[in-house]
């Protein structure tokens, strides 16, 4: 790993041009097309709109081509699109260029393995073992194809959702306001909203990639959308990031909630609120990571559903709902994973779930956004970062000592839970830093315990 080029096991990221070139995305796609063969000759690859994309699509398309694979091509499309038409195909593999949230100047290759879900372990370091070996593609050159359907195929699979109430959301005629970015998600998520009868005002739907503002969802950057909102008067405000598998919500005021909260009303619109009445056929298991809101669990909770914590990452994330045969997960970053599509984040399927969540709750005159969330308790999240000295399960056992009276959680860092209050002490995997998030009702309440766990860290 350079200063700007990410290695991991579920693909590359880097800065465009200084360590992530087409030199490099051929090698590694190379060495994927070379996995991907042990299990199909046949890998599909997809872009988000960035402007390095088209370039990078032919290095990758040439790199899978001489390792003997044969290509199809979906365009610019989102990545659970890609994850989707891996499966469809069957697919030894599928790559996905997109650097997500990050900002402009970077770009990725994304991993996916014949399950639709990002590699992870033996596979993902066999891959990037593939790709240091000297002596690069082997085989004969692999048929191109392009694939239009993809994203048609995405679309109608959401609406067919036993989940979404697509004849209620369409009598409800809700007016969206939408960001898209200028990413992929603009003429999906119009689409998608429109077929389900709502009037959509749009900004930045554009798919040049030339992002207006910074792109990642969260409520600092949605301060357009939120005029908008308030503008137009909209129902609500939706926003999605460059590869559309994240989703942000407004309210009808014109203030950003916060993205926990896309999961937690997808759970509510999947399981049923109180009694119940959701969540046919499937457990009633919900599935997140350890830094995700209380938000999430208390929907949960009041769905009669169980939570189940994994470490941060949204393949671990996915592997547990695989293996629990869970309701839904995801992660809270509006990331949401509703299994009886796919276990991948899907910005679609949270867009689907979000309105049939309103079309029940605003039967009769009921609630709207805002109320929801006035209606449930609130929490705030802070977060804090360390240097990372050679001690760290040192400062762990001290941590745990001096908060003895929470559950400990040691998957992913250390996690010390209580009922309405957490803190996570994680090692950053991309800088030599420990994380500090914590969640409490209050902002004090948080903070005493960021400013605890970084002074038992740094005594440590």
């Amino acid at each position: 790993m350079t200063d700007t080029l990410m290695v991991g096991v579920s693909g590359i990221r880097g800065i465009v041009g200084k360590d992530l070139t087409e030199d490099v995305v051929a090698r590694y796609a190379a060495a994927f097309g070379q996995w991907a063969k042990a299990h199909q000759p046949l890998v599909v690859v997809g872009r988000d709109a960035r402007q390095s994309g088209p370039a990078f699509e032919q290095a990758v398309t040439g790199g899978l081509a001489a390792a003997g694979c044969a290509v199809v091509t979906l365009g610019v499309t989102p990545t659970p699109t890609i994850q989707l038409a891996v499966e469809y195909h069957r697919a030894g593999g599928g790559i996905a260029i997109t650097a997500s949230h990050n900002p402009i100047e970077w770009n990725a290759l994304k991993f996916i393995g014949p399950d639709g879900i990002f590699l992870d372990g033996a596979d993902g370091k066999r891959v990037l073992e593939l790709a240091g070996e000297d002596g690069g593609a082997r085989g004969r050159l692999g048929e191109v194809k392009t694939d239009g359907g993809a994203i048609e195929r995405h679309l109608d699979a959401v609406l067919k959702l036993p989940a979404v109430d697509v004849e209620g959301i369409r009598k409800r005629g809700f007016h969206v306001a939408l960001d898209a970015v200028r990413g992929a998600g603009g003429p999906v998520m119009r689409t998608l909203l429109e077929r389900l009868g709502c009037r959509v005002t749009g900004i930045h739907l554009e798919t040049d990639g030339r992002f207006p503002h910074a792109p990642e969802p969260v409520p600092e950057n949605l301060g357009e959308l939120a005029g908008l909102v308030r503008r137009s008067g909209a129902d609500v405000g939706i926003a999605v990031d460059p590869d559309v598998d994240r989703l942000a919500i407004v309210d009808e005021t014109g203030a950003p909630i916060g993205e926990d909260y896309t999961l937690a009303f997808a759970i509510r619109a999947v399981l049923g609120g109180k009694g119940g009445k959701g969540g046919k056929g499937g457990k009633r298991t919900v599935v997140c990571n350890l830094s995700t809101s209380l938000v999430v669990e208390d929907a949960a909770r009041e769905s009669g559903a169980e939570v189940v914590r994994t470490p941060v990452g949204e393949v671990h994330v996915a592997r547990a709902i695989v293996r629990l045969g869970a309701a839904i997960g995801g992660e809270g970053n509006g990331g949401v994973m509703y299994p009886p599509l796919h276990v991948g984040r899907d910005a679609p399927v949270a867009a689907a779930l979000l309105l049939t969540l309103l079309t029940r709750e605003g039967e009769g005159g009921g609630r709207r956004v805002s109320q929801l969330v006035a209606a449930a308790p609130r929490y705030v999240i802070v977060k804090a970062k360390v240097p990372r000295g050679p001690a760290l399960e040192r400062a762990y056992a001290a941590l745990r000592r001096r908060f003895a009276d929470a559950e400990a959680d040691t998957q992913d860092g250390l996690r010390l839970a209580w009922r309405d209050r957490w803190l996570h002490v994680r090692p950053s995997n991309t800088e030599p830093i420990i994380r500090l998030i914590a969640e409490a009702p209050s902002d004090a309440a948080a903070r005493e315990l960021v400013d605890e766990g970084r002074r038992v860290c740094a005594a440590s």
